[in-house]
């Protein structure tokens, strides 16, 4: 067993682990974050993505010695003050979702790419960045309609990618 040490959502944590696990069941179960989804475990899905040290990762590809002393965010991490971040807030406002399976994946890609592109972000730029999360009910129209409207609404302000 690992002792594996990261902060979470601005949160120190700390737990036992496998070596083998990964860090998608390790936020799952070892720190009851079940917003990260399990959808594939071979990265094709990106249901799992999440944020490790300011870059989208899919999660279920990284064991969690692998993100030991790594700063983490999650989907339960990103709004802040009970308010929704503005990608989500764009996703509800665009119809962005349906099942929501995919939704977590689907918004924290949303971000890093809006971190990443700015103001920058147009639909081809869009899709061919959501390639590698699947989403099987919407058909991406609302979903891409809603990351563009996110970026808008952030200003478009973009960031180095670190």
């Amino acid at each position: 067993m690992a002792k594996v040490k990261m902060t979470v959502n601005g949160r120190q944590v700390g737990s036992e682990c496998e070596d083998r696990t990964l860090l998608v069941h390790f936020l799952r179960e070892n720190l009851a974050l079940t917003g990260t989804h399990v959808g594939c475990d071979t990265t094709q899905c990106g249901a799992c993505v999440v944020h490790m040290d300011g870059r989208s990762v899919k999660s279920c590809t990284i064991l969690a010695v692998q993100a030991a002393g790594s700063t983490i965010t999650t989907i339960e991490g990103l709004a802040g003050g009970g308010d929704l971040h503005p990608v989500q807030a764009a996703f509800k406002a665009n119809h962005g979702l349906q099942c929501g399976f995919c939704t977590p994946g689907m918004v924290m890609t949303a971000v890093d790419m809006i971190r990443r592109h700015g103001a920058n972000l147009d639909e081809a730029t869009v899709r061919a960045e959501l390639d590698g999360n699947i989403c099987r009910c919407t058909g991406y129209h609302n979903i891409v309609k809603s990351i563009l409207a996110a970026a808008a609404e952030m200003g478009g302000v973009q960031q180095a990618a670190e």
